[in-house]
This record gives C-alpha cells, sequence and structure tokens, in this order.
C-alpha cells in the first residue's frame, strides 16, 4: 500500500495523519523519477482507470489536495520556520524547525543556553529485506569549532567518533527503537551534531530530546514522542539538567528518556545512592519528559509530517497458526534443554524442519524477489477492464476488491524471511509462556534463582592483578595493569584542556565467547558502552591518587557468555584490583534483571514478573534489561534498556529492591573465591616514589627544554618522572636503588644551603685565577675563593689543586643573588706560619680529613653531609640519635625554619616476599625516610604495601 507521505517537490496538507478524503491519480513515473525504483504501495482510496499490460513500467502514486489553492497554501506552511520554547528546570530550552535541513523528512536546532544541537532524520525510499531488527542507525558528533577550537591531532577534520560520541549515540537509539513499529523496514539515519558549545550546558540529554522531536515531527511511524534529561543531586537537593559546574559536586548522574506515559531507558552513575533515592530522582524526571512530550505534540499538530503508517509490512496471521501447528509440541521439549549450544543448535534445526514442510506443501516461495511484495498485488493492465490478475489472495483495499483468476487456484505464499521471523516470535511467547505458567526458566531456575558463581584470582603470574568470574555460562577474565602517569588515557574533549583517565576499562567481546566465527576489528558500539558501563561501576571504590598515585587499567575480555556479560565485568574487575593491591573502599557485584510484562497473556494475573539474573534467550524474549551494580548499602551504577512501550515507577522499584537481594547474594559467593586475592602489589609492578619540593623548584629539576629531567632518568635508570605544578614530584621505577639515586638527585637540586653547613669530599668541578668552584650536590656549585682555600697565602689555585679533586668545605655565605662562598680554611685547624710545601699540605689535608670524620667538634653538634665518589647524596648528621639516611635540617635563616623548604616524601613500594600457608608477608623498611618527621615515615598499602 501507499505510504502516505509527500513526494520531492509535491507539497503535503498540514493535517499530520492519512486521510480518506484525498484524492489520488495514478500515472506512469519514468525512470529518471526518484521514486522510479520503488515500488508502488496503493492506498485504499486508489481508483483504478485502464491500464496498458507493460510489466516494466513503474507507477507512482500522487496525491493531490482538494484546490491548486490549497496546495499553494500547504506549501507556504511546510516552508514556514516553526519555533517554540520548552520549559526545563529552571529555564527554557528553545526548538527551532523549517528553516534548515528542509529537504530532509525532519531537521530540528534545540538550544540550551549557547549549546545548540542541530539533528535530522531521513528514510531510504526503498524498504530493505525484512528482519528481526529496525533498519536504524546513529551518528552523533561534537565540533571542535562549537567551541572555537581545533582537534589537537594531526588530521584537523573530524574522522572515526570518539568512545564518548559512540555513548551518546546509544543512548540516543535505545529509548527511540522501542517506539518504532514492527513491520517498517525503510533504512532510517539520524544525524546530529553540537554546532555550538559554552561550556555549561551538556550537549548529551539536549542531543535524545532534539532527535525525539526530529522522529515526531518526520514520516517515520512511531508510536510517541521520545525526550531525554538529565537529573542531579547537589547537597540532597535534585536538579533538573545541571550545568557542567553542578555536575561537579553532584552525587548523580542520571539520564533518563521517555514518553508522556512511561519510561524507556535511564542510564547513570551515583556515590552508593539508595534505591529510594534513585526512584526520587526517576519521578522528578519523569515529570520533567512528560512537560517536554506535551510540547512536541502541539508543534507536530502544527508542522508534523503525515506517517508512513501504510509502508507497514507484517507477516500474516495464517504463518503464526501454521508454525505453531508444525513446531509447537517439540519447541516446547526444546526449550527445556539447559545448556546454550545445545539449544541453540536444537532451535536451529527445528526452524529449518518448520521451513522444509511449508515449502513441501507449497507454502513457502523459493524465490527470492517474492518476500518483498508477495502481499503487494502485481497491477497488471488487460485489454478489459473488468479483468484484474494477481497471484496473491483476496484482499480487501476498501473501494476495491482484486480477487484472484478462479481458474488458476494457488495457495497463499509466505516468503523464507517471513517463516524466519514468525518462528522467532513464536519460540518467545513459548518461552515466555513457561516462564509465567511453569515458573521455570530454560535453565531450571525460578524467576529469583541466581546462577553458580566460581571465582579464582593469580591465574597470570606476570600480570599485576587477574580475575576469573564465571556465573552460569557467563565468564569474564579480568586483568589489571598498573603504570605511572604516561599510562594514562588522553582524551580530546570540547573543553580545550586535554583530560587524562587514571583508571579505564576496557571491555572485549569476541565471536568465540559463544561459540560463532566473526570478524575481530575496532571494539564496537556495543563493546565501548559495556566497558564504560563497568568502568564507572568500578569508579567509586577506588584510592584517591594521593593514596595510590598509579594508573589503573583493567581489561574485561569475554570468555563465555551466555548474558550480563558487562555485569559479570564488574565482579571480575572488583576482584582482579584487589589481587593488583589496589586498596579498594569495598567490594562490588553487578547483576541483570529482566522482565515479562504481559503475563495475562499466559494466565497470569498481569503483574509483571521480575526475572533476576537473566540469561541471553531471556534478554532477547523478554522486555527488560536492566543492570544494576552496588555492594549491599547503596549503587554505583545502572542501565536499563526496555523493549516494550515504557515501564513505570512500581516496576522499577520492584526490580531494584530485587536487584539489591541479587548482589548481595553475588558478593557472598565473591568472598568464597578460590584461591582469595593477594591483596598486595605484585612483585613485577613498577614503584612510584612521590615527593613533595617547593613549587618554584621544580622548574630545577625539569632544567632548560627538559635536559636536567632527562639526564636524570638517563644516569639512574628510572622509567619515567612526572611533575606537577604544585611541586609532586612522582618518579617510576622497577627497583628501588635506581628510586633513591633519583631522589638524591633531586633532594639535592631543591635543597636550601643554611650557612655553617660542611660538605665532605665535595669535587672542584673548575679552577679560575681567584678560586675554584666545588660542587657541594648534584648541580649545585659555590666559589671557594683563593684566600679560603688554605691557611697560608696562595698564588695561584692550580699549584696546590687540580681538576676532580675532592675536598671539604663550608658554607660560609649566601649573597643577595643565591650564590654560595664555600671556605676549606675555615675546617683546617691552625697552620704554622711558614709556607708548606705540597707534599706536607697534601699529607695534612688527609690528616685533617680523616680527624673531622672520627670526632665531632665540640659545642652544638654540626651538620655533615658527605658527598660520594658518584656524585648523590648520602645525607648522615652528627646526632647519634638520627638514624635517617637524609639530611635532617633544623637550622633556619631569619625567622624561616629551613625544615619547611625540604621535599616531603611519600613512597609506594611492593613486597618481593610471597605469603604461604596464611603466613603475613614481612614488610620490608623503606630506605627512603621523610626529611620532616616520623609522622611521615614510608608505610606499606593496605598493610602490605602502602603509601605514607
Amino acid at each position: 500500500m501507499l505510504a502516505s507521505r509527500s513526494f520531492h517537490g509535491v507539497p503535503h496538507p498540514p493535517p499530520p495523519h492519512f486521510t480518506r478524503s484525498n484524492r489520488y491519480t495514478l500515472s506512469l513515473s519514468s525512470s529518471s523519477s526518484p521514486r522510479s525504483k520503488t515500488t508502488p504501495l496503493l492506498p485504499s482510496s486508489l481508483s483504478i482507470g485502464p491500464l496498458k499490460r507493460r510489466r516494466s513500467s513503474q507507477f507512482c502514486v500522487h496525491a493531490q489536495s482538494e484546490s491548486s489553492e490549497s496546495t499553494s497554501n500547504a506549501a507556504a506552511q511546510y516552508t514556514q520556520p516553526f519555533s517554540v520554547k520548552i520549559p526545563v528546570g529552571d529555564r527554557h530550552i528553545l526548538v527551532e524547525t523549517g528553516d534548515m535541513g528542509r529537504q530532509a523528512s525532519a531537521a530540528v536546532r534545540v538550544t540550551d543556553g549557547e549549546t545548540i544541537v542541530y539533528t535530522t532524520v531521513c528514510l531510504d525510499d526503498v524498504p530493505s529485506e525484512p528482519s528481526d531488527f529496525f533498519p536504524l542507525s546513529v551518528h552523533y558528533q561534537e565540533r571542535f569549532s562549537a567551541a572555537g577550537r581545533t582537534s589537537g591531532g594531526f588530521f584537523k577534520r573530524e574522522g572515526r567518533a570518539r568512545d564518548h560520541e559512540v555513548l551518546i549515540c546509544r543512548l540516543i537509539d535505545r529509548p527511540l527503537r522501542p517506539t518504532m513499529l514492527k513491520g517498517f523496514y525503510h533504512e532510517t539515519q539520524i544525524l546530529s551534531w553540537v554546532l555550538s558549545y559554552d561550556g555549561l550546558h551538556p550537549p548529551d540529554s539536549l542531543a535524545v530530546t532534539a532527535a525525539g522531536i526530529a522522529v515526531a515531527l518526520s514520516e517515520l511511524p512511531n508510536s510517541k514522542t521520545v525526550a531525554g534529561v538529565r537529573i542531579g543531586l547537589v547537597n540532597d537537593k535534585f536538579i533538573v539538567n545541571p550545568t557542567t559546574k553542578e555536575m561537579e559536586d553532584s552525587e548523580l548522574d542520571l539520564l533518563l528518556a521517555g514518553t508522556d506515559s512511561a519510561i524507556l531507558m535511564i542510564e547513570g552513575y551515583c556515590n552508593f545512592l539508595p534505591e529510594e533515592k534513585l526512584l526520587q530522582a526517576v519521578e522528578i524526571g519523569q515529570d520533567v519528559v512528560r512537560g517536554i512530550c506535551t510540547e512536541v505534540e502541539s508543534l507536530v499538530k502544527r508542522c508534523g509530517k503525515p506517517k508512513m503508517l501504510d509502508a507497514i509490512k507484517l507477516p500474516p496471521p495464517e504463518l503464526y497458526r501454521h508454525v505453531e501447528e508444525i513446531a509447537g509440541d517439540e519447541l516446547v521439549k526444546v526449550l527445556q534443554i539447559k545448556k546454550k549450544i545445545p539449544r541453540r543448535k536444537a532451535l536451529s534445526s527445528l526452524e529449518e524442519k518448520v521451513l522444509s514442510i511449508l515449502t513441501e506443501i507449497g507454502y513457502v516461495s523459493k524465490d527470492e524477489a517474492f518476500g518483498a511484495s508477495e502481499r503487494i498485488p502485481d497491477l497488471l493492465d488487460d485489454e478489459d477492464e473488468d479483468e484484474e490478475v494477481v497471484v496473491d489472495g483476496e484482499v480487501d483495499e476498501g473501494d476495491v476488491h482484486i480477487k484472484p483468476v478462479t481458474r488458476k487456484p494457488t495457495p497463499l505464499l509466505f516468503s523464507e524471511v517471513d517463516v524466519k521471523l514468525v518462528f522467532k516470535d513464536v519460540t518467545s511467547k513459548f518461552l515466555r509462556k513457561r516462564i509465567v505458567e511453569g515458573g521455570k526458566r530454560s535453565d531450571g531456575r525460578n524467576p529469583f534463582e541466581i546462577r553458580l558463581i566460581n571465582s579464582q584470582c593469580g591465574l597470570l603470574p606476570r600480570a599485576h592483578g587477574s580475575a576469573l568470574f564465571t556465573r552460569g555460562e557467563t565468564q569474564a577474565l579480568a586483568v589489571v595493569t598498573l603504570g605511572d602517569k604516561y599510562m594514562a588515557q588522553r582524551i580530546d574533549n570540547l573543553e580545550g584542556a586535554d583530560e587524562y583517565k587514571r583508571f579505564y576499562l576496557q571491555y572485549t567481546f569476541p565471536p568465540s565467547s559463544v561459540g560463532e566465527v566473526g570478524r575481530m576489528g575496532a571494539p564496537s558500539r556495543r563493546e565501548i558502552g559495556h566497558g564504560r558501563l563497568a568502568e564507572r561501576s568500578l569508579e567509586r571504590i577506588l584510592p584517591s591518587d594521593d593514596n595510590f598515585p598509579y594508573t589503573i587499567r583493567v581489561e574485561s575480555t569475554i570468555t563465555e557468555s551466555n548474558g550480563s556479560s558487562s555485569m559479570a565485568s564488574v565482579c571480575g574487575g572488583c576482584l582482579a584490583l584487589q589481587d593488583a593491591g589496589v586498596p579498594l573502599r569495598c567490594s562490588i557485584a553487578g547483576i541483570a534483571m529482566g522482565m515479562v510484562l504481559d503475563t495475562e497473556e499466559f494466565g497470569g494475573d498481569g503483574t509483571p514478573l521480575i526475572l533476576s539474573d537473566i540469561t541471553g534467550s531471556e534478554d532477547a524474549s523478554g522486555d527488560m534489561d536492566f543492570k544494576v551494580a552496588g555492594n549491599e548499602d547503596g549503587i554505583t551504577a545502572f542501565q536499563m534498556d526496555i523493549k516494550v512501550g515504557g515501564i513505570t515507577l512500581p516496576i522499577m522499584k520492584q526490580a531494584l529492591l530485587q536487584a539489591k537481594n541479587g548482589r548481595k547474594h553475588i558478593l557472598g559467593e565473591m568472598a568464597k573465591c578460590s584461591p582469595p586475592p593477594s591483596k598486595r602489589l605484585s612483585v613485577y609492578a613498577p614503584l612510584i616514589h612521590v615527593m613533595k619540593v617547593k613549587p618554584e623548584k621544580v622548574n630545577l629539576i625539569i632544567g632548560s627544554g627538559g635536559k636536567k629531567v632527562k639526564s636524570i632518568i638517563e644516569e639512574t635508570g628510572v622509567e619515567g618522572i612526572d611533575t606537577q605544578d604544585d611541586g609532586t614530584i612522582k618518579i617510576t621505577a622497577k627497583d628501588l636503588s635506581s628510586i633513591e639515586r633519583s631522589k638524591s638527585i633531586i633532594k639535592s637540586l631543591t635543597m636550601v644551603p643554611t650557612v655553617g653547613d660542611i660538605y665532605r669530599n665535595c669535587e672542584i668541578k673548575s679552577i679560575t685565577p681567584y678560586g675554584v668552584f666545588v660542587e657541594i650536590a648534584p648541580g649545585r656549585e659555590g666559589l671557594c675563593h683563593i684566600s679560603e682555600l688554605t691557611g697560608q697565602w696562595m698564588e695561584k689555585a692550580e699549584d696546590a689543586f687540580k681538576i676532580g679533586d675532592h675536598v671539604d668545605v663550608k658554607l660560609i655565605e649566601i649573597n643577595a643573588k643565591g650564590q654560595l662562598r664555600l671556605s676549606r680554611r675555615a675546617l683546617l685547624p691552625d697552620a704554622p706560619t711558614e709556607k708548606p710545601n705540597l707534599k706536607q699540605q697534601t699529607s695534612d689535608h688527609t690528616k685533617e680529613s680523616a680527624a673531622s670524620h672520627k670526632a665531632p667538634e665540640s659545642g652544638t653538634p654540626k651538620k655533615v653531609v658527605n658527598i660520594e665518589k658518584d656524585g648523590l647524596i648520602g645525607g648522615k648528621t652528627e646526632h647519634p640519635e638520627d638514624r635517617s639516611s637524609t639530611v635532617n635540617r633544623r637550622s633556619s635563616i631569619g625567622s624561616q625554619s629551613v625544615e619547611d623548604n625540604l621535599p616531603v616524601e611519600k613512597v609506594v613500594k611492593r613486597l618481593t616476599s610471597s605469603a604461604k600457608d596464611g603466613e603475613r608477608p614481612k614488610k620490608s623498611r623503606s630506605k627512603a625516610v621523610s626529611s620532616i618527621s616520623d609522622e611521615n615515615k614510608s608505610n606499606l598499602v593496605n598493610g602490605e604495601a602502602k603509601v605514607g
């Protein structure tokens, strides 16, 4: 039948729905017509005049209104721009249409603040082959020009969708798909662009609303108008469409989409929010969505296009009866097979049997092209107007009755695709009936029962942490890798500042997990979405960067799949993090809930039946997929998809409470993990040493063009040194000795010398006529004037010293420019007035140096610094009670304590010893001791390896 949509160049009357009062004329369209390749769909009020028998001709039906004047008025109305302001929360959004993208089926521009999202909807002229899914594709793109900048990459043109753009595509697709009417196979494409971004109003919820409005205005047949909204929670107050600044303090990030009467999709993340609070947020969001949908419906009545309801093609009811008669009894037995693969093979074999039987009795057409038009009469013109030849059965077309030729009776033919679609529907019906009537699912469980759980840690000896989590026929292998900042994931966003993620989870779903052969390539949209859900679920239990300064990567590879693999990634990821020694706040688990909504159809009382821990078949045949992650006290992440027209708050409340009981059971089973998580850093994990210096000293560590920090890395063998503007220095290495060497160099670069300090075994770096320059610490030199070299007169310094000699010096002055003045003479005993020869002077120097090491001077203890031959500080004091390996400076310049200028250190280190037979591993003593106080001494993370 004719799709009641306007053709190119032909205006449509303003009423949004198809009316039978319009007059139609049938005309032959040439091959150059844009609709010449389509098969005509005839309206119910079509009157067919004399037609010539020309099978190669294409037909096109054009709708004409009552008068040309009304047609011109409709055209003017069609091209007229429309706009409406819709209240959302404490402000309005502006919806505009009719002035951009006028050749698309619908195009809208939605504005919130100065953020603008432009969305279009287009439909293919020719229907695709029938399928079990609606041919809808969604593409969302954030133009960097929207924020007045370009991409930071080499290619300045926007390319492949980034992960967060893919996630927004999924947010748009998931609530729209359930509203699409079955039997519509015209490929549909929704394109959405962010044209302007003000940095305050996020575009994701705006994009969901814009797509829902565009679909409502287009010719696409859908059941309800869809809108989306975000809800935040700040200071125990719910905020509708919060700004980015408000979201920084929000305990909840909920994105909700629905219609004026039901909820279609929710997704979000929260900080262990109780179920009651989440339901309150959903209720507020539903009220806002209802108001938006009401305003959009008024706009649709003004400028919406007629829906293509006549293009819907459903399998005939007779086919359902035939399939049930052939496969009904055997289908009941097949659905009782507990294992997924044997059940799938049995269903496939039964499907082939049904096809074979229907083909043998002549009900299935073997012509592949027949399936697209078996229910559309083939209009053949004849010399006799009264004789119409069709190959189909009798079809009631209202004013026109087309009957088959009586002399050639033929059975009703079905396409092979229709048989497969009907077989799938019948299988779903029988599965739902088994669950409602018998109270048993395919694997024998009752609606509340959780599948058997088994988990083990430490599978991969060289990985930093690993866990294998198995729940029924769903299995996830989670692997944790620890690293420094350079392992962080960089994200190029609209804000302009590069974002670095210190924790990310990557989900992989290989075809082998379901026993199939498939293509391996870039991650699919489903993989990106499931990975982000598991990532955000675990994010709330991670320690802060100050307590655990590692970048954390979790890889979840699905090795088996039969439902809820993303929630298996949450459970496996939690165990793997514990096995890697990450000090988590608590353990969390995830579970997927399902639902059979219409139970009255199968003898139920009409109450929705909620299923815990659903399998793949229950997801495909059921009405809901509701994933919830958290612990016994609250929720960290959730995601709900609906396959029906929506659900209500009471149904959602029941599902949440049942999910809470399921999480408790799963957490109890995870606690039985064998072998359990090691809960300490792996010997193969890198070491990270954290120290604090004065922010103004950071440039001394970096050096000109980064030369100094690179030289430290090369000299000490550390993997990396990360410097931050606030003075935080993070040293990453594989062994403690290299950390100690680099730490000593950094300390010497950033130390604050004090008048009176004594430096031992210092190297002479250069000699000038007026003295020598002595390196008291790596990179720090001072001048020892020729008059301060010895107690006697000396004509030239090179007469007694040469470059490379080591001397003991004392700091006697720091001038206004920060230059150091040293004295060797101040450390010498009173020398005789006669001028000693060179040999005697050298001997005396050796004796004096030895004496100074053996006995401290009388009076107040003085600080002594040893400079080893490798140029590294081995700090030591003459205080007998101080056993620190660093200099404990407590002298002061003026009223400021030098102690305040010293680096504050934190050490993250691992245990190399392993725990056997429940024996607690010994804590290895850190060589790095805080130079500030005993409270800052290094401790072990989580009782085993901790940042002090």
